[in-house]
């Protein structure tokens, strides 16, 4: 489990929402790899945000989660709701990064295309 001062929190300064507060990041090729693989599921305010990641898929998954692509510059492109174990996002246009919630985190944050979010260290 990380230490709180691995977590980030983000928020979608366009609709004044808290995504995440405990949110990791996946930088490295083998934490990119893995992702969400070794979790069997997500609380809420959890969720992994995977840089260089304009695709996902779902192989060996456990359970379905809400997946917001999202351009460099913090601009959601694409929010896959509900995705299934097994399915595949093939590719988010203008998307650089994934943020990966559990399922019906988006809505309730009031996630949409266009929205801007926004990474701040965790408290």
């Amino acid at each position: 489990m990380p230490t709180p001062s691995e977590f980030i929190t983000v928020t979608d300064v366009t609709r004044g929402t808290t995504v995440g507060d405990r949110i990791r990041v996946a930088r490295s090729m083998r934490a990119r790899t893995v992702g969400l693989l070794a979790t069997d599921h997500l609380d809420p305010g959890e969720g992994l945000w995977i840089e260089r990641a304009a695709s996902i898929h779902m192989f060996f998954m456990r359970f379905p989660i809400d997946a917001v692509f999202v351009s460099a510059d913090g601009t959601v492109t694409k929010v896959v709701a509900d995705l299934a174990p097994w399915r595949v996002v093939w590719w988010a246009r203008g998307a650089r990064d994934c943020l990966e919630l559990p399922a019906g985190a988006a809505a309730a944050a009031q996630v949409s295309i266009g929205d801007r979010l926004e990474q701040l260290p965790a408290t």
